[in-house]
């Protein structure tokens, strides 16, 4: 699976953000984050920039995190 969901994991094991506060803050069933974040499923396009604002929202260096951490050098 996807670089989305690497990222995702280390962020939010990094900045102790639950996968249910993720959830709660982008009103999404917590089984999403889940998968997202284990490599069940990729998220879309769509859903990456939705994580990236719920995490702006919650801790804006987590956002920045998985930002460079999901595009790298590409920025």
């Amino acid at each position: 699976m996807g670089k989305a969901g690497k990222a995702l994991k280390q962020v939010l094991a990094d900045y102790s953000i639950s996968q249910f506060a993720l959830a709660g803050t982008m009103d999404v069933e917590r089984n999403n984050v889940y998968r997202w974040a284990n490599e069940k499923r990729d998220p879309t396009a769509e859903t990456v920039v939705e994580i990236v604002r719920a995490l702006k929202s919650m801790n804006p260096e987590a956002a920045e995190f998985f930002v460079k951490l999901y595009l790298g050098d590409e920025i």
